[in-house]
């Protein structure tokens, strides 16, 4: 008698249905819910899920979002092409962006100024936030006269994970380039290695937030998802696993190999739901990809609105903040971001 095999990603791709759209948009709300205890105290640590976990609640939906992203980009990758691969990658990221940026600059700045505007406007410290957002994602950029009395003064603090995501979606193209995607193998033993170079900085450091943790955090959770899309035969799509993981996570805890299972099994976690077909067999796909602009729009948002009505708790903040963030995301996106990616055809195609 033969053991029945285990259902496998590639069973999962088969069907076409799954809840990447539904999923980036919770993830996005997420991290609006977790800034909403760090934009009023200036605290990461006040955030619940820090102490439990290690990482907030905010962390941990960046986390998903990286594991997302290198699963559907190497999926691009390998189906489209570089061509279609690179106009992609930049139409998505860049337009919002640059939106957001103006917006945060000229609109949220100049409202919320203590500086006249003659005065904000030629500030040199306005034209260096734009470039530093826009060239290097650079969050830390504080606007003149803008959210001085905050805790956090800086108008958009998400930014800085753009950086690490254009990195990996480099490391997609070259890799795709040079043969390496059908090289899966290697791809594996690179995973291997960054795994063993997180659980040696536990070692070496493990009371050091800021020593190399983001550097391995993020690709090796990237390039986690982009190995379940090259072993998407091998790997087994199991709602019950979930349970599993959870149970493992808990064991290892304590332990110098919680935050690289931690890293590799939010990878995998988030992907099951993603594909899961019991939880993809009604299609809840929004018709609308609000995610990157929430992403964008909600830290501004609460800036304001702390700076606005600084005497509001967390949770009275933070309901106008994700009406206002949804808003704005829905501007966003069919304003700049989907008129921006039905370039892609068009330039594709050519005259």
């Amino acid at each position: 008698m033969t053991r029945p095999r285990l259902e496998c990603f590639a069973d999962a791709l088969v069907c076409g249905r799954n809840n990447f759209g539904l999923l980036r948009l919770v993830l996005a709300l997420a991290v609006v819910v977790s800034h909403a205890f760090s934009v009023t105290t200036g605290l990461v640590e006040d955030e619940p899920l820090f102490q439990s976990t290690g990482f907030t609640l905010g962390e941990h939906a960046v986390n998903a979002f990286f594991a997302i992203s290198g699963f559907l980009v190497t999926m691009s990758f390998v189906r489209r092409g570089w061509r279609d691969y690179s106009l992609a990658r930049v139409l998505r990221i860049v337009p919002g962006l640059v939106a957001a940026t103006l917006v945060v600059a000229f609109l949220i700045g100049g409202a919320m100024t203590r500086l006249d505007l003659a005065s904000y406007l030629t500030d040199p410290r306005l034209w260096r936030f734009i470039q530093g957002t826009l060239t290097t994602f650079k969050s830390a950029a504080a606007l003149p006269g803008v959210f001085e009395t905050n805790p956090l003064q800086f108008p958009m603090g998400t930014v800085w994970t753009l950086k690490y995501e254009t990195f990996c979606y480099l490391g997609v193209l070259v890799a795709g380039v040079a043969g390496l995607l059908q090289m899966r193998r290697l791809a594996l033993g690179i995973g291997c290695v960054l795994v063993v170079a997180v659980v040696l900085r536990e070692i070496a450091a493990p009371h050091d937030v800021k020593w190399g943790e983001t550097v391995l955090r993020l690709p090796l959770i990237f390039l986690s998802g982009s190995l379940i899309y090259l072993w998407r035969d091998r790997v087994p799509l199991s709602l019950p696993g979930l349970a599993l993981l959870l149970v493992v996570l808990a064991v290892l805890s304590h332990t110098p190999l919680y935050k690289a299972a931690l890293y590799v099994g939010t990878a995998w976690g988030i992907l099951v739901l993603a594909m899961a077909p019991s939880l993809t067999r009604w299609h809840t796909e929004p018709s609308a990809d609000l995610s990157y602009g929430a992403y964008l729009y909600g830290w501004p948002v609460q800036q304001m609105l702390h700076a606005l009505f600084p005497s509001l708790g967390v949770f009275i903040l933070l309901w106008p903040s994700l009406a206002v963030t949804l808003v704005l995301a829905a501007l966003s996106w069919f304003l700049v971001e989907k008129p921006a990616l039905r370039l892609k055809r068009r330039w594709l195609l050519g005259p």
